[in-house]
């Protein structure tokens, strides 16, 4: 059946249903007349739910920056934010009533006298100056057709020109009144409605069109905004056609004159006003690849916190859910990103390696005692744009089939740690010979007859008596994998895996979670693949002397009710002794030329770093994958922890070379320096002489 003849077929059944109550019409008030007859008509009508769900709609979630104010992007499935009518200028409230209802504040929900007028109206063949919908029906089927617990066939039912549909609405529509203020469903239909170029509700259209605040709106705006209602896609100012924009203006107006809510003149003036828009240029960003432009490499901060959400339970059972409450829950979410700190390290990876270059620096920056993510940078913009410089690929996090990089010699830590909460000491010595037979099994050009035999990389330097400090400061081989030998290769795993070390690599998760990890012997050498993040939290733990906190991109998130979400706050425990951690951090201080609290280091492989941070105290190792495939630092402070690999992500074969390491060093070290520069000096407590002997 045509929708035309079943338009005319639903106002016939209507008004013959209101035939019966012709003679009541001189004994009842007009207003109890139509409640009395809408309802016997509507409660004959059966197979109707009696209730309606009324689920929040969809509105758009912010990300900030940590200032709470510098906007990084936003996420939505439709464009809208959520206001209360007092944030609504009165004049588009008016607007709005005169544009779809002029009758609202009289009518129950279902307004007789426009039912009757469809009828005469269609009969005739005229066109409708005003349907028979209310503006409380209208928001009944916004409701229905965006409720996301409906099957998509219920919600292509609610808006089918079809009686049924229409006397759900009348039916819904006259519960509605009864449960609710008329200022209530004013606001909520001013909030859910569409009125075009993406802009779902009043606010977003505001800034759609005008960019101004929904308070702030005049009358010729007002009723501009009312009038795109009726055909939101086809009349908008901007895609959209302007002169049949500026006729529905004119028709609210005339409306809004005939309300008595302006007078001719005013109606006149508006009319007289030129279609003055501001809109902007582009549709308002959604999503990682829509960050400013001017700061596209926040995009990898952005995946990250997206890679965070969808793994938080608190924000559904799936991560599927998780991403569509993300778009439709209208958080404000302020981020730990620090724009300053985030320049700062993208200037030094860029200070490496340029954009174009086919190798890469990504480095993080992270605080330690809460996992806070300050900064996540790497000589690439995050797009979808071809071009090397251009990629989403998560560099410095992992993920998504980016297992990380050989992190080298900085896996040490994780074998002085195990050995310290072992029992054995600081200065636990050994005379590191240029090669080492292990009892590893082995094959290749690592083995000497079937054993795992590594060597120094620095034979004359790193050679002879070593302790713990001599050892981590020179970077002996031999000397950490005899401690590993010593202690058993799944304690120095388990630390890692403690301080938050993530085996992506198939290979690298058999070794680490199978019998096999007896024999890695290799381990504390960095042959596992990592990332910066996860290096620099490790690392940060040793700065919050042993409280490991998981990576946090967030400070704090509030849902559209205003309530916080405890995903928020910091999960942090202790991962290992305040003693252990000291101890590890008073040997880490000699890598990069400062000394440690009883004064034996004597040489670091990071000798520079040092003479960067003046009195302040700084902590940190180097780290070079076999052939110098991979160069790695990472720094901490009681503040701040940062770490950077430089390497080739689409060709490990392509070897970055020893000589880039210095400049690897001094990246991660200016980053912390001037991250920290105009912050108190916070100082290493030195461990205990039960670990240094």
């Amino acid at each position: 059946m045509p929708r035309s003849v079943r338009a005319k077929v639903f106002v016939v059944v209507v008004c013959g249903a209101l035939a019966g109550w012709v003679l009541a019409a001189s004994a009842l008030p007009a207003a109890a007349l139509t409640g009395l007859v809408t309802k016997s008509l509507l409660d004959s009508y059966a197979g109707l739910p009696s209730q309606l769900r009324i689920p929040p709609p969809a509105q758009a979630t912010r990300l900030y920056a940590n200032d709470g104010k510098t906007l990084i992007t936003r996420f939505y499935e439709e464009d809208r934010h959520v206001v209360p009518l007092a944030k609504i200028a009165p004049v588009m409230q008016q607007a709005m009533v005169a544009a779809e209802d002029r009758r609202f504040y009289q009518h129950g929900g279902v307004d007789l006298r426009s039912v009757v007028r469809a009828f005469v109206s269609n009969v005739q063949g005229n066109q409708n100056e005003q349907g028979a919908s209310t503006l409380t029906m209208q928001y009944v089927r916004n409701v229905l057709k965006s409720d996301t617990d409906l099957t998509p066939q219920e919600r292509i039912n609610a808006t089918a020109n079809t009686i049924r549909r229409k006397l759900q609405e009348m039916r819904y529509a006259q519960e509605l009144e009864k449960r609710m203020s008329k200022q209530e469903i004013l606001e909520r239909y001013l909030n859910i409605a569409y009125f075009g170029a993406g802009a779902y509700g009043v606010e977003a259209a505001s800034q759609r069109y005008f960019a101004k605040p929904a308070s702030e709106l005049t009358l010729a705006e007002a009723a501009l905004i009312a009038g795109l209602v009726q055909s939101p896609d086809t009349d908008n100012p901007i895609f959209g056609d302007r002169k049949a924009a500026l006729n529905r203006r004119g028709y609210v107006l005339d409306s809004m004159v005939r309300m008595r809510v302006i007078t001719p003149a005013q109606a006149e003036s508006a009319k007289a006003t030129p279609l003055a828009l501001s809109p902007k240029a582009d549709q308002p960003p959604n999503g990682c690849t829509s960050v400013p432009k001017e700061h596209i490499d926040w995009g990898f901060f952005c995946d990250y916190f997206v890679q965070w959400w969808t793994s938080q339970p608190e924000f559904g059972e799936t991560e599927a859910e998780r991403e569509t409450t993300l778009r439709r829950g209208g958080y404000s979410i302020i981020t730990s990103l620090d724009p300053k700190v985030q320049a700062v390290a993208q200037r030094n990876s860029l200070s490496v390696y340029g954009y174009d270059s086919p190798r890469t620096l990504p480095l993080a920056v992270v605080q330690p005692g809460t996992g806070r993510i300050l900064a996540m940078a790497v000589n690439r913009n995050y797009s979808l744009a071809p071009g090397r410089s251009n990629t989403v690929n998560q560099l410095i996090a992992g993920g998504g089939g980016v297992n990380g990089y050989q992190a080298g010699s900085t896996f040490k830590m994780f074998t002085m740690l195990a050995a310290l909460e072992s029992g054995m000491k600081l200065n636990t010595r050994f005379n590191a010979p240029a090669r080492l037979v292990t009892k590893f099994p082995s094959q290749g050009h690592s083995s000497c007859g079937g054993r795992y035999c590594p060597a120094n990389a620095n034979p004359s330097w790193m050679d002879g008596p070593r302790t713990m400090w001599t050892g981590f400061g020179r970077s002996v081989n031999t000397y950490f994998v005899w401690l590993e030998q010593r202690i058993g290769v799944k304690r120095a795993v388990d630390m890692a895996k403690r301080l938050g070390i993530t085996f992506r690599s198939r290979s690298d998760a058999r070794l680490a979670n199978t019998n096999q990890v007896h024999n890695w012997g290799s381990f504390t050498l960095g042959v596992s693949d990592s990332t910066p993040l996860d290096l620099a939290n490790a690392y940060a733990t040793l700065g919050a002397e042993g409280m490991y906190c998981k990576p946090l991109p967030v400070m704090s998130i509030v849902d559209a009710a205003g309530l916080p979400a405890a995903a928020a706050k910091p999960a942090c425990h202790r991962a290992i002794s305040a003693d252990v951690a000291r101890a590890a951090t008073d040997a880490a201080r000699c890598p990069v030329g400062q000394q440690s609290a009883s004064g034996r280091c004597d040489g670091g492989t990071a000798g520079p770093v040092g003479g960067l941070f003046g009195r302040r105290p700084i902590a940190g190792k180097t780290g070079s994958s076999e052939g110098n495939a991979t160069e790695t630092f990472v720094g901490f402070t009681p503040q701040l922890a940062a770490a950077a690999t430089a390497a080739n992500p689409d060709n490990p074969q392509d070897a970055v070379g020893e000589g880039v390491s210095s400049a690897v060093n001094a990246a991660v070290a200016k980053t912390l320096a001037d991250a920290l520069r105009g912050q108190p000096v916070q100082r290493f407590t030195p461990p205990s002489s039960r670990l240094t002997g």
